[in-house]
């Protein structure tokens, strides 16, 4: 029996890299996707490429409490209920010191990061199955902090209080609420990212932040998925509000 058989799954953010890599690998461990995202067109390219008929979409702006509400609805609908809740929508807003940061980008990247994260878990607690699983994405950057992203920072600190009380008010239901903490990883974001920090010499900020990581690389997606695989799975059925580090020793 494969690790997910029979399994459904939720994740926002489906159509970035993580969101999309997870899904790959949910449906070829035997789960049922969900994905949820901004745009219909990335939507649609994501379940093509997925090419499996246990994939489908929803579309929702994750900071509208409408949306949520919908898109758990139209998840209990489908399913009847969800056993594994990728917690996952995120943005990184832009790198400039506190000094000069826009509040309406402040603001934007609050509203996704955290108030995304607090209405699915909000909404989609009621959906969940009992012994489920929920898996919040953080970051190294939840950890620690970094010039010039108060916002993105303060956004990934933000979700750790979030992971821990909904712990305790699932753990009757046995439900397992968890954060992963990715470093830098191989992707759309940090590109965007890179730039932020130096527009001209994006390449050499990769270099340098490559050198911050004792294994000598960014992340890739597939191992993050890796990751969120094993939380949403029962192997990890007794850990629960724990920060889950994947970081290549960026943190030691």
């Amino acid at each position: 029996m494969k690790r997910l058989e029979n399994k459904s799954a939720l994740i926002t953010g489906g159509a970035g890299s993580i969101g999309l890599i997870t899904a790959q690998k949910f449906l070829e461990l035997g789960a049922k996707v969900i994905l949820v995202d901004l745009k219909e067109d990335s939507l649609q390219k994501a379940v093509e490429s997925l090419d499996n008929p246990n994939a489908s979409y929803i579309v929702a702006d994750v900071t509208k409490s409408a949306d949520v509400e919908n898109y758990a609805r139209k998840a209990a609908d489908k399913f009847g209920k969800i056993d594994i809740f990728f917690n996952n929508a995120g943005i990184e807003g832009v790198v400039k010191p506190i000094t000069e940061y826009p509040e309406d980008i402040f603001d934007k990247v609050i509203a996704v990061n955290v108030k995304g994260v607090w209405l699915g878990s909000k909404y989609v607690l009621p959906i969940m199955a009992d012994g489920g699983s929920i898996i919040i994405t953080s970051s190294v950057a939840g950890l620690s902090g970094t010039v010039g992203t108060s916002a993105y920072t303060t956004s990934k600190h933000a979700v750790i209080g979030i992971m821990r009380s909904v712990a305790v008010e699932a753990a009757p239901r046995k439900i397992r609420v968890n954060t992963i903490h990715p470093s830098p990883v191989d992707n759309r974001m940090m590109r965007s990212l890179e730039a932020g920090f130096n527009e001209k010499d994006a390449a050499g900020v990769k270099a340098e932040l490559e050198k911050s990581i004792p294994l000598g690389r960014y992340a890739q997606p597939y191992e993050i998925a890796d990751l969120v695989t094993f939380l949403a799975s029962d192997e990890s059925k007794f850990m629960t509000g724990t920060l889950n580090v994947i970081d290549g020793g960026m943190q030691i």
